[in-house]
């Protein structure tokens, strides 16, 4: 690459999640592709917007946008067209129907090509889907083969690549730093740990984690950690349900809610399993990436993302659903020491392998400059 390409982001922000930490890294890891420049349009302020601030990335406040409150979208569009006008970016990237529904429009009468990221299989009814479809893009990139297998339901005859996220193996911990988190959430030292750290959605398999726990109450010396702060209301009832459930089930004593973390990698180093029975396929799976890193087997569900990342050198997967699967599972990872720590050697090998970061952000490069001509990208 002679030329450096400068791509400009537009998304919400107002959460955080996959997403999110996906974009916060490309920020942190972007000089690894020095030929492609990258900053970011924001609708809302928050987690996101404070990690590009600390990463020195260079982000631009679109305002809120309610689609209820057309005058929003205006407003909005019009403050992207002059940032676009004062950066002059190559390319647009938009990371959601909704993002691009509002802001793929403007690149499009600027003349800037236009990447549409597909975070999560698209169902080809949604009303934003519809809306998004009236701008096509250039180019498609899926973060899965999960993913792109309906990549076609939004965007017809776009040529796309899949590209997995780019996902950064956590610091190294300060010594003790274990037993300091347990003994924070009064976890013994010497018991074993079931975490899920997600956000707090019912398709996770947050219910199917709860009544696998129920069919070990037999075993003594194990606690389940469950990790993500509610950030809608929404997922405040659902976190009261979980709770609730908990205590239906008689584990609650077992259980620790543990709220919002922004050092997941903390909870994962003093854990010991990580759980997550999706009900629903992971278009891709950060937290599993993660868990690998820090040397932690998975216990996932067999289809989505997951099937591309977690293999049986260092995790277990169960059929969707599958309480008595998922059980038995933990079961014999509590009961089998030995493959417990087999498959939580093998987890940092994994992750490299599916998710180094420099080596991600450098084919992100070569699909960006490709989206800039006609040319199709290599490899």
């Amino acid at each position: 690459m002679t030329t450096e390409l400068h791509a400009l982001h537009a998304h919400s922000g107002n959460i955080f999640g996959g997403v999110e930490t996906l974009l916060s890294t490309l920020a942190r890891w972007q000089s690894s592709a020095p030929g492609v420049r990258h900053s970011f349009a924001l609708c809302f302020e928050g987690e996101l917007a404070d990690q590009l601030a600390q990463e020195g990335a260079g982000w631009h406040s679109l305002q809120p946008v309610r689609v209820s409150r057309p005058w929003t979208v205006v407003r909005a569009r019009k403050r992207f067209a002059r940032v676009i006008d004062e950066v002059g970016p190559e390319l647009v990237m938009t990371h959601s129907a909704w993002s691009h529904a509002i802001f793929a429009p403007v690149a499009r009468k600027r003349g800037i090509r236009l990447v549409y990221w597909m975070h999560a299989p698209p169902s080809g009814r949604h009303w934003l889907e519809r809306w998004a479809k009236r701008t096509p893009p250039d180019r498609v990139v899926c973060n899965s083969h999960f993913t792109a297998a309906r990549s076609a339901l939004l965007f017809q005859g776009v040529p796309s690549d899949v590209l997995y996220y780019a996902v950064a193996p956590p610091a190294a911990s300060p010594p003790g730093i274990g037993a300091t988190v347990r003994a924070a959430w009064e976890t013994p030292e010497d018991a074993i740990v079931f975490a899920q750290t997600s956000r707090l959605e019912a398709w996770k398999g947050h219910r199917v984690f709860l009544a696998a726990l129920a069919r070990l109450a037999d075993l003594p010396n194990w606690v389940a950690w469950i990790v993500g702060g509610a950030q809608t209301p929404a997922e405040s009832n659902y976190l009261a349900e979980l709770q609730e459930r908990g205590a239906q089930l008689g584990i609650q004593d077992r259980i620790r809610f543990l709220g919002q973390h922004s050092d997941v990698s903390l909870v994962l180093r003093a854990a010991d399993v990580l759980c997550q029975p999706n009900i629903e396929g992971e278009p891709f799976g950060i937290v599993f990436v993660e868990a690998l890193y820090c040397g932690l087997p998975v216990v996932t569900t067999d289809f989505g993302g997951a099937v591309e990342i977690v293999d049986d050198t260092c995790g277990i997967r169960t059929p969707p659903g599958d309480v008595p699967a998922v059980a038995a599972a933990l079961r014999r990872l509590i009961e089998d020491t030995n493959l417990r720590h087999e498959l939580g050697r093998a987890g940092p090998a994994r992750a490299a392998a599916v998710a180094a970061p420099a080596r991600q952000v450098r084919r992100l490069a070569q699909v960006l400059v490709a989206a800039r001509s006609p040319v199709e990208s290599p490899g």
